[in-house]
């Protein structure tokens, strides 16, 4: 038996580096147009781009200052960039910052959001607005790209569920729970337990979105909500942009335990590509713990303390990952919640530059993600559930929830507390 030798730890640490340094494996050529095949057939389904939003922030919405027939690097989404990455429909995020409901603001707000995600599809001939699994399959089949709403946030609904139904009209077919904080009816993830998962109003929210045809979308919520949610809803439910906790123990990842529950339910997870929420960091973690520790001891103020782990973040990034993060984060999901219950949420949001696991960078680069899972020995058949094929099953039964319901059950008419 050979001897086994023992690095200095210093020696140990620089080739680390030099590891992480490296650059990430380039694709297989061939493993490349398999997967371009795969998603053209599927077809490629992604159930979260910001693009609504960042055409406010960019033009206040007007859409005659952007073309998105030609490429836009500042922007998430443009028609060039999502024919190259194969994308056959896409959710198009209606996004208002949470605070909104602190100014009873929000659903003017979420209207404004709305009127321009709509004119940008009445803008383009390549996209058209879908409403049913049928639709997605239609347009994508026509060579178009299927355009679809999910509102990212509870608090936009302002606790009615007349709004919820305001909103299937206009085409949202998903609810995300809540946001960065919490709402009077569910917690976030990302907020104080007040409730500890849903309120009685928020159960009845979930079971008109049941009624209504709406998914129930539990990325952002606390993990009591998310299993409330799974115990209440009728219909499957969704993530529309989260990863696995047991692989990156972030508040905003799904644990191994509701994964298990969502199986059960027939829902998907879709994965995010953003890399807080898929990359592995424990180590960096633990580094900006420490320097903030440090950094209190020195300084006298918040803001002096808030000012330095600024200046120390930059000078050392969250780690990038690379491609095989995500497919890291897609091996646990498959392991757990079998493969039936996966697909695909990237949320870009921006250039992607500092949110993005690298490799990941923009709507291009589905095909990576997909040559890598074949190398890794992922089946045709795999991906295609994974591209699409998922979401078009439990959106197909959870439009016959809705339909079943309608037939016995009236609409809610209660509403629920706002916030003062």
């Amino acid at each position: 038996m050979p001897t086994r030798t023992t690095l200095p730890s210093a020696v140990r640490a620089g080739l680390l580096l030099l590891l992480l340094a490296a650059p990430a494996r380039a694709a297989d050529p061939k493993l490349l147009d398999r997967a371009r095949s795969i998603l053209q057939r599927a077809p490629l389904i992604d159930t979260h781009n910001d693009l609504p939003y960042a055409l406010i922030s960019k033009t206040g919405g007007d859409l005659g200052k952007t073309d998105l027939g030609v490429r836009q690097p500042d922007l998430p989404a443009d028609i060039p960039r999502l024919r190259e990455g194969r994308v056959g429909a896409q959710y198009w995020s209606i996004y208002v910052d949470s605070d909104t409901q602190l100014t009873r603001s929000a659903l003017h707000e979420a209207l404004r959001v709305f009127d321009v995600a709509l004119r940008a599809i009445e803008s383009r001939p390549e996209l058209e607005l879908a409403r049913t699994a049928d639709d997605i399959e239609r347009i994508s089949r026509a060579g178009k790209i299927a355009s679809l709403f999910g509102v990212e946030g509870g608090h936009m609904v302002e606790s009615s569920p007349a709004v919820v139904r305001m909103f299937h009209r206009l085409g949202a077919r998903y609810l995300t729970l809540t946001h960065w904080k919490n709402v009077e009816w569910a917690d976030s993830a990302t907020d104080t337990p007040r409730l500890d998962g849903l309120s009685k109003h928020g159960e009845l929210l979930v079971q008109e979105l049941n009624r209504t045809g709406i998914f129930v979308d539990l990325s952002h919520v606390s993990a009591d909500v998310m299993r409330d949610a799974l115990r209440v809803s009728k219909a499957p439910v969704i993530f529309s942009h989260s990863d696995a906790y047991a692989v990156v123990p972030h508040a905003r990842n799904v644990p191994d335990d509701v994964l298990r529950l969502l199986a059960k339910n027939g829902g998907v997870v879709h994965v995010s590509f953003i890399r807080e929420f898929a990359v592995k960091n424990a180590e960096w973690q633990a580094q900006k713990k420490e320097a903030r520790r440090a950094i209190r001891a020195r300084v006298a103020t918040d803001a002096e303390a808030d000012k330095e782990q600024a200046a120390w973040e930059n000078a050392h990034p969250r780690p990038g990952g690379s491609v095989a993060s995500v497919a890291d984060v897609l091996d646990h999901l498959r392991t757990v919640a079998g493969v039936d219950h996966l697909g695909i949420g990237a949320d870009f949001f921006d250039n992607g530059k500092l949110s993005m696991v690298d490799g990941l960078a923009d709507i291009t680069t589905y095909p990576a993600l997909f040559a890598e899972l074949l190398r890794r020995g992922w089946s045709e058949e795999d991906l295609l559930k994974l591209a699409g094929r998922n979401h078009l099953r439990a959106m197909r039964q959870m439009e016959r929830v809705a339909a079943e319901l309608q037939k016995t059950t009236a609409p809610a008419v209660a509403e629920g507390p706002r916030s003062p």
